[in-house]
């Protein structure tokens, strides 16, 4: 490369190659690295913190100089200055590809340039885009030769904050390499990307927020961390613990002042905690809470009697209430870990910058999935991810959008199991999943330890799990090369709100990956058991085949997003302990159909849980929605309900199988902003048969769920009226003034069309019974509270639901 621009290595080191200017920002200029006059910088720059991933921390002045005399002495290799305002300010690097060790790892293509980039330490005052500026320029000098046609990094894979830069200026990421010294993320900018982007002076950004912290920084791993946002975090779920708590029963707010409005003052009070708040009660029996009018009152010690504001704190509001709550002292610090994680999250969330609720009604189907903000809407503790640190969580929480390529294992056919469709068996699995490039390095990798391919199965794992669980837990059979790594895939993944479950963002044709992750989250430890994967694909061919052939589910448009393959792990020194140990759930994957094969051109999806949004500024998404489709609230009602509850509605009443239908397992198909289809996922192991007149296989067996018969109907009152119409409902009355009781009312309306529509049923409907005047209100948290590590037994999974008492039925009045 140095001929491109050659001063000679010894003459005129100084003279500049390279100049350009920006309107509010000053002058850059690029020039050679001079070896007697910069390493005395460059020394002090390389032993910084924030040069961690440059690897030459601990190196002296002599070290570093002769590092620099090597690199100047290779071939094709050029080692720049680039300086602002005439100060040093960046290093490049440039080099041939062909002539480094990275050759052996890539398909080289003619006009490939290698760049090494790194930024001068931070300004004692800021300037405004300061990384931005120097890394354009330094790519515009790289591509000032014309031979270059691509550009190529291949930074660490921890190093997230050089991806983000990447990203922001138009690289895209390549596969990831095993080089002799790190693992590397590739990313590459073609000429005509570049050429495009550098026509607009527009600063392309990128939130910070979506830095990944390493060893090196610290500091990020709270720079979302601030009073306001500390305050903010805490009035919101002391709200939300006000609300679900006091909905479930836990809580008994008593009214001090009742108003015309509906809106009257209560108070919850006890021995150690007094507060006050503005709420009304909508049909359900939810508490529409005021978060700004939540008060604390301290309790003055010399009169007993309330003094001044105090601040909210959600863990405080736990432990004073823990009585209530009925935590036992057990459960309670982890509870209280978990509070404090959801808390975390959500300052990491007002930090980011998300968009806004009108700016979603146009975005794509993974911006809508990584800006949803509230998590689980019924559950106060639901952000825990307990085993994540802060650097796992910036790379692998869906809020974070960070995507990232997964880890392949290979597991000897001995101790692995496969289960596909029949018409997926596993070398076609893998050839869909895998191009042959990759397959033949894969089986390359197993060769040169001295094992058979052929007698292995490949699947993929989460990061995490592999360096957290597998590495150790496993090391008796990678030991024994029954378990061995392959390294990682080509693809980028993005997590989901379920966040086990990923999204091929490189391909996203390809299927879905759910992963077994061990951290403890919302009430249970994120296994695959192979218990349920093992037969999930006949699960998915029997449930297709029973649904899928009824005129009315064809007619909705309702179908499942299958769980067509799987591949499970048993760890032999665990496996007595049955199906539903943790460790026995540790080593899993389950591939599920992606609803990019499945949304015909010009529809989009959306996750359901996006109808309960509300923006950072406090507004709503579901209105937005509605108002962009030109229907009145009322019509868009209308068809959700025949999309979303319809096809369920069929599936109780006229096949007795349900589904976990919550907002974050339901993908909604749009046709201009209106649903005209649902997509249900998660069916492996919350889809049940709840009559025993259900002929079903021998080894589905275990779809049937034995369920007291005036408890079926719970099915679609808990897990659809109060798990997902409840928070709508306010939403809608709150943001778009339409009154919750007409929401009810056009719930009704659904019910009675789809009952006019099969009177063959009349006996079913009134055995089981939605328009009674109450049923039974079973509660979420509750289990949370009584035990937080596994809310229910999974082999008796009603055994153990938690009720408190019956509940008014919105539906009864419209019979």
């Amino acid at each position: 490369m140095r001929s491109v621009h050659d001063a000679g290595p010894d003459r005129a080191a100084q003279r500049v190659l390279y100049q350009r200017g920006f309107a509010g920002f000053g002058e850059v200029q690029i020039r050679r690295f001079d070896l007697a006059t910069d390493v005395e910088f460059l020394c002090d720059w390389v032993n910084r913190d924030y040069a961690y991933f440059w690897g030459l921390q601990g190196t002296s002045l002599d070290g570093v100089r002769s590092e620099y005399e090597g690199l100047l002495g290779r071939a094709a290799y050029d080692v720049l200055v680039g300086l602002v305002d005439g100060r040093p300010s960046f290093l490049l690097e440039r080099y041939d590809p062909r002539h480094d060790e990275l050759a052996r790892f890539y398909s080289w293509n003619k006009g490939d340039c290698g760049v090494h980039f790194m930024v001068a330490p931070p300004l004692r005052v800021p300037r405004r885009n300061f990384t931005w500026f120097c890394y354009r320029t330094a790519l515009d000098f790289v591509f000032s030769d014309a031979r270059v046609q691509r550009v190529l990094v291949e930074p660490d894979i921890r190093n997230r904050k050089m991806f983000a830069i990447c990203q922001r200026v138009g690289f895209r990421l390549g596969p990831v390499v095993d080089l002799p010294h790190k693992t590397a993320q590739l990313a590459f900018l073609s000429r005509d990307t570049h050429e495009r982007t550098s026509l607009s002076n527009v600063v392309r950004k990128r939130s910070a927020m979506n830095h990944v912290d390493t060893p090196a920084s610290p500091g990020l791993s709270v720079a979302h961390v601030n009073r306001d946002r500390w305050n903010r975090a805490n009035r919101a779920l002391v709200c939300k613990a006000i609300r679900e708590f006091a909905h479930e029963r836990l809580l008994v707010p008593r009214a001090i002042d009742t108003h015309a409005d509906g809106w009257d003052l209560y108070e919850l009070k006890n021995e150690t905690a007094h507060y006050s708040f503005r709420a009304r009660k909508l049909p359900l029996e939810h508490w529409w809470v005021d978060a700004e009018s939540i008060r604390k009152h301290e309790t003055r010690a010399e009169d007993g009697r309330a003094g001044n504001n105090a601040s909210l704190d959600a863990s405080l509001f736990i432990k004073e209430f823990r009585g209530d709550l009925g935590i036992s002292p057990g459960s309670l610090p982890v509870y209280l870990e978990e509070i404090l994680s959801t808390l975390h999250g959500a300052m990491y969330k007002m930090a980011k910058g998300n968009r806004t609720a009108s700016q979603l009604v146009h975005a794509d189907f993974q911006t809508i999935e990584q800006t949803m903000t509230e998590g689980h809407p019924g559950f106060v503790a639901n952000n825990g991810r307990i085993g994540f640190d802060s650097g796992d969580y910036r790379a692998f929480a869906p809020e974070a959008g960070n995507s990232f390529p997964v880890l392949w294992l290979a597991g000897h056919k001995s101790k692995t199991v496969y289960a596909g469709t029949d018409d997926l068996p596993y070398d076609v699995l893998i050839a869909e999943e895998l191009d042959e490039q990759t397959r033949t390095a894969f089986k390359e990798t197993l060769t040169q330890q001295g094992v058979a391919p052929d007698d292995y199965y490949f699947f993929p794992v989460h990061p995490w799990q592999w360096f957290n669980k597998l590495s150790t837990v496993f090391a008796s059979e990678i030991a024994s090369q029954h378990l061995c790594c392959l390294g990682y895939g080509p693809d980028q993944y993005l997590a989901q709100q379920s966040i086990r479950t990923l999204y091929n963002v490189s391909n996203p044709h390809k299927r879905y990956a759910k992963s077994a992750l061990s951290i403890l989250n919302m009430g249970f430890m994120r296994g695959l058991p192979l218990y349920y994967l093992g037969t999930a694909p006949r699960v998915a061919a029997w449930l297709e085949e029973k649904l899928y052939s009824d005129p009315f589910i064809e007619e909705t448009g309702f179908r499942m997003l299958s769980e067509t393959a799987s591949v499970s792990y048993v760890n032999p020194y665990f496996e007595e302990f049955g199906p539903h140990n943790d460790y026995n759930k540790m080593l899993a994957t389950l591939w599920r159909e992606s609803p990019s094969t499945v949304v015909p051109n010009g529809q989009t999806a959306l996750t359901m849980a996006a109808l309960l949004h509300v923006d950072d500024a406090g507004d709503a998404f579901l209105p937005e929605l509605i108002q962009a489709s030109g229907l009145s609230t009322t019509e868009w009602l209308g068809r959700y309900l025949r999309a979303y509850l319809t096809p369920l509605l069929h599936c109780f009443y006229g096949h007795d199988l349900v589904f976990m239908p919550h907002g974050e397992n339901v993908i909604l198909v749009m046709n201009e902003h209106v649903p005209v289809r649902s997509l249900m996922k998660d069916i492996t192991e919350e889809a049940a048969i709840l009559s025993p007149d259900v002929r079903l296989p021998d080894e589905l067996s275990r779809m049937y769920v034995e369920v007291p018969e005036e408890m079926k109907t719970l099915s679609i009152f808990i897990d659809i009226f109060d798990g997902f119409f409840r928070f709508a409902a306010q939403i809608l009355e709150e943001h778009a003034s339409f009154p919750a009781v007409r929401f009810w009312r056009s719930v009704a309306d659904c019910v009675r069309a789809y009952q006019a529509r099969f009177p063959e049923l009349r006996d079913k409907f009134d055995r089981y019974d939605l328009f009674a005047p109450r049923f039974t209100l079973s509660c979420l948290n509750r289990l949370q509270l009584r035990n937080n590590r596994q809310m229910i037994d999974l082999d008796e999974p009603v055994a153990k639901l938690q009720f408190a008492g019956d509940i008014d039925n919105p539906l009864a009045p419209h019979k």
